[in-house]
């Protein structure tokens, strides 16, 4: 898919879709409200998008918890688009943000079905996480070497 553009959003738009496909896809299908796809941390956060003409077909979020440990959250790609290199795209550009402003490491919470897509990019399971809405079982996964 050579038409795949991997960019931050820019306008107000912009951030309303991104937003919309959070819910849509990691939280919505559990019955979770609009606006649980957000957390206090947006503001200080790196935001990448995956963008097909103009619509927005996936997209995912960097933010650090110290000076040099970053961590990935709300990874998502449109269904009709899944396991087309989308969501490696998305991790590879937040991957290098993160890094250029410091990164040494970073974790993230795989929900268990992600866990292998993680893995083929590098990232090695740390331990079980929590299970999210009493269901999805997450894995704390990271990576620290081959952020590059």
């Amino acid at each position: 898919m050579n038409n795949i553009k991997i960019r931050e959003p820019v306008t107000k738009e912009e951030f309303e879709q991104y937003y919309n496909l959070r819910w849509r896809i990691l939280r919505h299908p559990w019955n979770q409200p609009f606006g649980s796809e957000r957390d206090d941390k947006e503001n200080r956060s790196i935001h990448i998008i995956a963008c097909i003409n103009d619509k927005i077909v996936g997209c995912g979020r960097g933010h650090f918890n110290s000076q040099t440990e970053a961590q990935i959250r709300f990874m998502a790609v449109e269904k009709e688009f899944s396991g087309k290199g989308i969501g490696t795209q998305i991790l590879k550009a937040l991957e290098k943000k993160l890094t250029e402003k410091g990164a040494k490491s970073i974790i993230l919470n795989a929900r268990k079905n992600a866990v292998s897509f993680y893995k083929k990019i590098g990232y090695e399971i740390v331990e079980k996480s929590h299970t999210l809405f009493g269901e999805i079982e997450h894995f704390k996964m990271k990576k620290e070497k081959n952020l590059k």
